[in-house]
């Protein structure tokens, strides 16, 4: 099951956690500005990255 898909192109991947093994999931961090960037967070250990992107544009979770 792909975790992560873009709108634009359909390329798809599947992002798992590298201690845990769980499938990411969809999330954000707010900025002191105000602002928010979109991360892939584990839902068990909570580790975040910033999520994948394609075309220009954060790819959308499937999950």
């Amino acid at each position: 099951m792909n975790t992560y898909e873009c709108k634009q192109c359909g390329m798809a991947v599947k992002a798992t956690c590298g201690n845990c093994d769980v499938p990411l999931e969809n999330g954000t961090i707010d900025l002191p500005d105000g602002s928010q960037v979109q991360v892939s967070k584990c839902p068990t250990c909570e580790g975040k990255i910033k999520s994948p992107m394609c075309c220009g544009d954060d790819m959308s979770c499937n999950i």
